[in-house]
């Protein structure tokens, strides 16, 4: 599967649910989403993990080539002041069950324009 940022947009926003995180909501289907989604990115397509601490806790999103990828950012009301600290596979697993994970991994490749 190849990395093409937009098509990975576009099918996450497509396949978020409350089965993925708890948060999610119609009006804010990014809620609750960056564990998870930071781990499905991770291992789809490789890169960093990374994290930014924020007053509700760590913010995890990745790294591919590069450049900062933070598909759930649209969570958020203020724009996030990016410290892009390196983080493990287990701190984010801390935010995600591995059913959620599951359940993202495969929805997002029946969704997939790629898959």
């Amino acid at each position: 599967m190849s990395f093409d940022p937009d098509d990975v947009e576009r099918t996450l926003q497509k396949v978020w649910s409350p089965s993925t995180a708890r948060q999610w909501t119609e009006r804010n289907p990014a809620a609750g989403q960056c564990n998870v989604t930071s781990l499905l990115i991770h291992e789809l397509f490789g890169g960093e993990l990374l994290k930014t601490p924020l007053p509700a806790g760590d913010h995890f999103y990745n790294r591919i080539d590069g450049k900062r990828y933070d598909f759930t950012a649209r969570q958020f009301e203020q724009p996030i002041a990016y410290v892009d600290l390196p983080a493990s596979r287990t701190e984010a697993e801390l935010g995600a069950t591995s059913d959620q994970l599951a359940e993202l991994r495969d929805a997002f490749r029946r969704g997939h324009p790629a898959s």
